[in-house]
């Protein structure tokens, strides 16, 4: 496969642009195509079963248009549909999740210390990122809180309002959260309220973002298998199941450029 061909990237709505934003500044010479499935959103509520139908179809249009590699830009699909997916991709392409990059991190620089995780009840019930983390250290602490109306309050646009901020603190307050080091941002929205879940904690916890860290796993991977573009061959693309006007203007102010959304309906 090219080097040139582009990255694909998924998520249920606009959780996961924060990746895309993040892949795009770190790879400027990687040409993206996005798929936002904002008819089935939020995936966070959504049975296994159901997540991995929409991820297959999902990886089937960006295998079609020749991407040399897919990242599963949300957390519930990365706990459902991971597995499937390298399975059913086999070598037309690689397969990255968000997770693994963040156990890794996770692992290396938080050992010994009581670490706190927020995320979507499909990826908290599934109990993977303990499993990875016990895995990897076996003396790891992890507490869970799953944090369903974060996903719905970032999509319908309620950030930096008393809204968002009871709602923050409602979660927050959870007392088993008392003596964590840090919090695992375990949903790609979650990077877009960051700010306010740390200014919660009064910069006394830091909150770990996977778009970061994600993109950074990406880099060395293309590096270490020798898929880096040298140079960005075409436009960005972005795929949505339902059109948003929303959508449309967030990933403009994410990219900062012109961009079209064009509606790919999974099933017709």
């Amino acid at each position: 496969m090219d080097n040139d061909n582009p990255i694909g990237i998924f998520d249920s709505g606009i959780g996961g642009l924060t990746v895309a934003r993040a892949i795009h500044k770190r790879l400027p010479a990687e040409r993206l195509i996005y798929f936002g499935d904002t008819a089935h959103l939020p995936y966070g509520d959504k049975s296994a079963a159901a997540i991995q139908a929409y991820s297959i179809k999902i990886t089937d249009i960006l295998i079609r248009e020749g991407c040399k590699l897919i990242v599963i830009a949300c957390n519930s699909a990365s706990s459902a549909a991971y597995e499937l997916l390298r399975e059913y991709s086999g070598s037309k392409a690689k397969i990255i999740n968000v997770i693994d990059p963040m156990v890794d991190y996770v692992s290396e620089k938080f050992s010994g210390k009581s670490v706190g995780l927020i995320g979507t009840r499909q990826t908290i019930q599934s109990n993977i990122y303990l499993q990875k983390l016990l895995s990897k250290d076996p003396e790891a602490d992890l507490i869970s809180l799953a944090t369903p109306l974060l996903v719905p309050m970032i999509e319908e646009g309620f950030m930096h309002d008393k809204i968002s901020r009871d709602i923050i603190s409602e979660y927050l307050g959870y007392e088993a959260f008392c003596n964590i080091s840090s919090l695992i941002l375990g949903c790609t929205h979650y990077p877009l309220i960051k700010d306010e879940i740390e200014d919660y904690y009064s910069g006394k916890v830091e909150a770990l973002d996977s778009s970061e860290i994600v993109a950074a796993h990406l880099h060395k991977y293309l590096q270490e298998n020798q898929m880096e573009s040298n140079i960005r061959k075409g436009e960005n693309k972005f795929f949505v199941s339902d059109y948003t006007a929303s959508f449309e203007a967030l990933t403009r102010m994410f990219f900062g450029e012109e961009i079209h959304l064009e509606k790919f309906r999974l099933w017709e």
